[in-house]
């Protein structure tokens, strides 16, 4: 079963296009996505993600568990974006210090999907509303890492109060699309929002390749990059997540009985986004280097998950 999974997300148009991005640069090719249109589509991509966790927020009705689950989540967004940053910041330099520790607290949709499907085989339920969950952990990553960065960037930012960081992070346009989205998502009419549905939900894996090709491109200008610390960030790229997975493997079962929740949960800490941090760095950090951090996370340490990690997680939560 981990092998056919392998496949048939490995064989997703989504990471081919991505790889096509790569083989283009190798060949000397112009083929190139216009700025404007990549900014459109990073910010399409935000307000898609913010947009559905909304509407799936607004269709739960909510219990302790609930409260304690999406509490659990931010926490993990928060903290585990703190200890990646402070771990590798020596190493990697601020920015891409920074944006690799937004990657790996925040969420990777296309794991959790295949984490939906990787449940479903197993006869094991989760809830509809861990939809939201996933939603709402990509801001809190996003805006601790934009926060990290300024606070030591000292050529940046000289005198800046902790008020003005936090307030700047807050109105960071990526930061207030997902927010914003996740808000009008939860209090908007229902029917209107289903008039916009084929927007947010039936375009989004089209705009997902293109956003991808597109970062396949400016990862492979700047290759070496990865190559250059290639044995460290790939040792990263697979300890913090296995670590962030079984951590949060054990420690859910204190908030939620069910075992589908507990291993959305342990996923969930367990990946790494390579669609909203992406986006969201490519607008509000340029310096950070995005064939470091979008390769950590997409080629390493996604297939991890999907093949070595989701059991590991399950049989933690089964024991």
């Amino acid at each position: 079963m981990n092998h056919q999974l392998l496949i048939e997300n490995l064989t997703n148009p989504a990471l081919l296009f991505f790889a096509l991005g790569i083989v283009a640069v190798k060949l000397k090719s112009d083929l190139e996505i216009p700025t404007t249109t990549s900014k459109f589509i990073s910010l399409y991509l935000l307000f898609s993600i913010g947009f559905k966790g909304g509407i799936e927020l607004a269709h739960s009705s909510f219990t302790s568990e609930i409260s304690l689950v999406i509490v659990f989540a931010i926490l993990a967004a928060i903290l585990v974006p703190v200890y990646v940053f402070f771990l590798i910041k020596k190493n990697l330099g601020i920015e891409n210090a920074g944006a690799i520790a937004a990657s790996y607290g925040s969420v990777s949709a296309v794991t959790f999907v295949t984490a939906l499907q990787f449940l479903e085989t197993s006869n094991i339920k989760s809830d509809g509303y861990m939809v939201a969950v996933m939603a709402l952990m990509e801001a809190p990553a996003i805006i601790i890492g934009v926060v990290l960065i300024r606070s030591y960037n000292q050529e940046a930012i000289k005198n800046q109060s902790l008020k003005s960081l936090l307030v700047h992070s807050l109105t960071n346009s990526s930061v207030l699309l997902i927010l914003g989205s996740l808000l009008i998502g939860y209090v908007a009419n229902e029917k209107a929002a289903e008039g916009i549905k084929p927007f947010t939900n039936d375009l989004f894996k089209g705009f997902l390749v293109i956003f991808l090709l597109d970062m396949g491109i400016n990862s492979a200008r700047k290759l070496e990059d990865f190559f250059k610390h290639g044995w460290y960030v790939a040792l990263v790229a697979v300890i913090v997540p296995l670590f962030n997975g079984c951590l949060a493997a054990f420690l859910s079962q204190f908030i939620t009985s069910s075992q589908g929740n507990q291993f959305i949960l342990a996923v969930l800490a367990a990946s790494a986004s390579y669609i909203a941090v992406p986006a969201a760095m490519k607008i509000s950090v340029p310096k950070a280097n995005p064939s470091i951090y979008l390769p950590m996370a997409l080629a390493i340490t996604f297939p991890l998950n999907i093949t070595i990690g989701m059991p590991i997680y399950l049989a933690i939560i089964q024991l």
